[in-house]
């Protein structure tokens, strides 16, 4: 399936370190000719790390796009009724949001702009990047991998002898997993050997 002229909305959240795996992928679907809508949580506009500053990252979301980033739960609310998406992304989705969306909770732009997606009834696409993934947030991943029109890049450990619990979702598979998405399937295998890559 072609990503050309379809409406993708892309949330953005806190795992800064992922960051430089990410944005290409936006870069990518805009290269396939994809409306790209970036969306993100204040903890990435408003944190500087040593992965980079906020603004730099968002300037550089803006000017990939050409779009004006969503950052407010207002903002975010018309792409339900008003402005709809064809499919929202989540990548990187940390274990914070894994968690709020899990069980509901709407306390930021991204998490407005996904749940907006699924009232649509439209697919939503996860990247996660948790350190807890096999751990306290173990619950919270299952439950939206058995959730209706929500759909995951395969993932894997990224670091198993280190950090055993800490799944890390393949981003260069981003576009294919889309594609299966719109198609309301998900791509598979879906658990990967994330560090191999």
């Amino acid at each position: 399936m072609s990503l050309q002229g379809k409406r993708i909305g892309f949330g953005i959240s806190g795992s800064h370190c992922t960051y430089e795996e990410v944005v290409p992928q936006v870069e990518k679907l805009v290269a396939q000719g994809a409306e790209v809508v970036p969306v993100v949580t204040g903890n990435v506009k408003n944190t500087d790390t040593r992965f980079g500053k906020g603004k730099d990252w968002v300037s550089k979301i803006e000017e990939i796009t050409g779009q004006k980033i969503i950052d407010s739960i207002v903002a975010a609310e018309p792409l339900g009724p008003k402005a709809p998406l064809d499919c929202m992304v989540i990548a990187p989705l940390t274990g914070n949001s894994m968690s709020k969306f899990a069980n509901a909770m709407t306390d930021n732009a991204v998490l407005m702009a996904a749940k907006a997606t699924l009232r649509n009834q439209k697919p939503v696409v996860l990247g996660i990047s948790t350190n807890d993934a096999l751990g306290l947030n173990g619950i919270n991943l299952m439950r939206l991998m058995a959730t209706k029109n929500i759909f995951f890049i395969p993932f894997g450990q990224d670091d198993p002898e280190k950090k055993p619990n800490s799944m890390v979702a393949r981003m260069s598979m981003l576009a294919e997993t889309i594609e299966a998405a719109l198609e309301y399937k998900q791509i598979q295998p879906v658990i990967v050997e994330k560090y191999l890559d």
